[in-house]
């Protein structure tokens, strides 16, 4: 009764020592000498809130990383800690501070920047630390309630935010909540009640910087491939959005200047959006097999990111940083003669801003090297790259290593090169069933400055090559081709 007279008008409940009168507009009525109890559900709820942060706030952690601030959460009672690839960027080692004020370095052993997600192992960790348990993403439903912990703006370590699931993006593998994120939240665990670790709290839609009431999540299933993926090097790492690596359709392409002339350009709320929410501009222009192409992407106010696909819609190269600093730049021969697609987009999710960028055909090869290329062979794959911070690290050695996936079918003889005129080059690769291909069938060639193999594929299906410095030691830029022989 008390509670349906006060949904009928607010204030409605007058509370004294010595009696209650309920006045709504119907009158008066007095109840001496009783006392109203709180509300039950917001006793419930409090409780809920109290249970989730002490069974959670233990197990997540804030991380520094190179002038950059985040949170993550310690999945593995050693120190290994997960969190948002963009947290880390590019660093190699990061200082990661504990619930209880220890504080850790901590190596980046994986890091992919789609789904946003990196690993870190903590060092010198000599006793068992508290996890957090990633449950399923089955589970999950839109209204439950939703909890997060973390360390916005880089200040307020092991805040407590709440509200519930408002959606849940299928295609994108997202949760989206109305509980506060801010930046600094970046990389902690979104939370079920029972303080399971429903997502990874990855970005938020903002105009000001600042929590708007719609933040976004990786879905725990997400997480738990990229974790299973970046564990074992030989198998791929989940690309969720986009798994076929092609270009997304009906995109809306821009002309861009192929004669070294510089445009300026910007990305903004009218450009077009990747399923990770990245804005991108599209560009296209016309090239030939054994072309040389390099593409620059410049800016002072956002991380540039470059994608180009081939004239058959596949991704044949991509670039954060091959540009200096956070400028990307892709260099490479053309392998096939026809339209290609180019993606200019930024490293983060949701940045906006301005940029330049300049491409530049030339035809550096002999008419006969081109016959050679378009009759001879077939371009499977080709990558500039540069083996660096960026790149992913081989838990068992601390190894610097970059991973691709090229499609192959039994019987098919390839041939893969890697150059490099900084490092000493090798290549390892994995056949579709994570195997190692070795042994009589394997003819390989290293130098200084050039890794080659030629193989006859056993199987059809995906395979991984693996680039790596051949003594372990150094990095710098590389070119990776893997061509089918006839």
């Amino acid at each position: 009764m008390r509670t349906n007279i006060k949904n009928i008008k607010k204030n409605c409940l007058n509370l004294v020592t010595t009696s209650v009168v309920l006045s709504c507009g119907f009158g008066f009525v007095s109840m001496p000498n009783f006392i109203a109890p709180a509300p039950l559900q917001a006793q419930s709820d409090e409780d809920i809130n109290i249970r989730v942060y002490q069974s959670a706030s233990p197990a997540v952690v804030s991380i520094q990383a190179a002038g950059n601030n985040g949170s993550g959460s310690i999945i593995d009672s050693k120190g290994l800690i997960l969190t948002n690839a963009h947290v880390v960027q590019n660093a190699r080692t990061v200082m990661v501070t504990l619930s209880d004020k220890r504080q850790f370095r901590g190596t980046v052993l994986a890091s992919s920047r789609n789904p946003d997600l990196a690993l870190i192992q903590l060092e010198n960790v000599t006793s068992n630390l508290p996890t957090l348990t990633i449950a399923n993403s089955s589970s999950i439903q839109v209204g439950q309630r939703a909890f997060a912990i973390g360390n916005p703006f880089g200040r307020f370590a092991g805040t407590l935010t709440t509200g519930i699931i408002s959606r849940i993006d299928r295609d994108r593998k997202l949760l989206q909540t109305d509980a506060a994120l801010n930046p600094g939240n970046s990389g902690g665990p979104l939370l079920n009640s029972r303080g399971e670790l429903i997502g990874v709290n990855t970005a938020i839609f903002t105009t000001s910087s600042v929590n708007s009431g719609i933040g976004l999540a990786i879905e725990a299933d997400t997480v738990k491939q990229f974790i299973a993926s970046a564990s074992n090097p030989s198998r791929p790492t989940p690309v969720v959005t986009n798994p076929n690596n092609s270009q997304p359709n009906n995109v809306t392409l821009r002309p861009i200047d192929m004669n070294g002339r510089a445009s300026a350009d910007i990305l903004n709320s009218s450009s077009s959006t990747l399923p990770d929410g990245s804005y991108y501009n599209a560009y296209q222009f016309q090239g030939q097999a054994g072309q040389q192409v390099v593409i620059d992407m410049r800016s002072g106010s956002i991380d540039p990111y470059l994608v180009l696909f081939a004239p058959n819609g596949r991704k044949i190269a991509d670039d954060d940083d091959s540009g200096g600093g956070k400028n990307a730049r892709i260099s490479l021969t053309l392998p096939m003669t026809g339209r290609y697609i180019l993606y200019a987009n930024s490293y983060e999710v949701g940045e906006k801003g301005s940029y330049i960028i300049t491409g530049k055909l030339t035809n550096n090869l002999s008419e006969r090297s081109k016959d050679r290329i378009t009759s001879n062979s077939s371009i499977l794959l080709q990558k500039n790259g540069f083996l660096g911070n960026s790149s992913r690290v081989f838990a068992r050695d601390g190894r610097l290593f970059d991973a691709f996936s090229f499609t192959g079918r039994a019987g098919q003889v390839v041939q893969l090169e890697l150059t490099s005129p900084d490092f000493n080059p090798s290549i390892i690769l994995f056949a579709p069933n994570s195997l190692m291909i070795q042994g009589n069938n394997l003819n390989a060639v290293t130098d200084r400055k050039q890794a080659k193999m030629t193989v006859r594929l056993p199987i059809t299906g995906t395979y991984r090559t693996i680039v790596n410095a051949a003594d372990g030691m150094g990095g710098g830029a590389y070119n990776l081709v893997v061509r089918e022989v006839r």
